[in-house]
């Protein structure tokens, strides 16, 4: 998992809260922190408010994000419940949306650098 947040387009990985959590950021802005609690391997990601809901009421392992903003982040447990590439696109997502809110002149120079199509992920139908 740490290989597929690093593979993101200028993600960063730092200890600001001690030695856990990990935190990846893009442009100084955190899309993902993971961290361990109650002995389970767990990814906060930055989700839309109503699909994480949406999400929380499909996957059990899909919780309210754990010590953040409830509205936006959940916590996915990563015990082995959910398919990896529905966890790739929600880290896809969680990145997509921390981009979109960065000051136009980093989002642009990211469009610029790695293209619209990696920096939101964008994918045929036929990759789905």
């Amino acid at each position: 998992m740490k290989n597929y947040l690093l593979s993101k387009p200028e993600a960063e990985e730092s200890y600001p809260f001690g030695p856990e959590p990990l935190v990846f950021k893009v442009q100084g802005k955190m899309f993902a922190l993971f961290m361990v609690r109650n002995g389970n391997f767990c990814l906060n990601l930055k989700c839309d408010p109503d699909e994480a809901v949406q999400l929380r009421d499909i996957f059990p392992c899909v919780q309210a994000g754990y010590h953040m903003n409830k509205r936006h982040w959940n916590t996915v447990v990563l015990d082995n419940s959910l398919p990896m590439g529905e966890i790739e696109r929600m880290v896809d997502n969680s990145y997509s949306l921390v981009v979109k809110g960065l000051k136009k002149s980093q989002r642009e120079g990211l469009e610029v650098r790695y293209g619209s199509k990696i920096i939101y992920s964008l994918r045929d139908k036929k990759g789905l």
